[in-house]
């Protein structure tokens, strides 16, 4: 496995331990409801890294498209309308509740990944 890959997917294997963490320990207004967004996309851009390092500059904008459209999605009720209410996990992994404030923070999600990796990215350069 190339070595970027590996670093990718372990960053994404700890920051879905804190997901989970704060799913299941963190109760209150502020970390969970924010911190767990701006992680989410922090997490699938990982996520992709780790099977595509290509470094594609925009693929965090590509992530938060894919966000604002699951948020639309929660806009609409997507999970009823495809019959999935009663489904616990679809329902938790798609959403039911539409959140303006939900899409700032994918966008900072965003936004972070974009600038550490270029942080990173820029120091290793810096290094040859």
């Amino acid at each position: 496995m190339k070595k970027s890959k590996l670093v990718y997917a372990l960053l994404f294997l700890t920051v879905f331990a804190i997901e989970v963490l704060i799913a299941l320990f963190i109760d209150d207004n502020f970390i969970r409801p924010y911190g767990g967004d701006i992680l989410v996309t922090v997490l699938i851009c990982l996520f992709i890294r780790a099977f595509f390092p290509i470094k594609t500059k925009v693929m965090p904008l590509y992530v938060f498209l894919f966000a604002v459209i699951i948020e639309i999605g929660q806009y609409f009720d997507f999970v009823k309308l495809m019959g999935f209410e009663n489904n616990q996990f679809i329902s938790t992994i798609l959403g039911r509740s539409f959140s303006f404030v939900d899409i700032i923070c994918y966008a900072l999600g965003c936004i972070i990944f974009h600038f550490l990796e270029w942080l990173v990215l820029n120091k290793a350069k810096a290094r040859l």
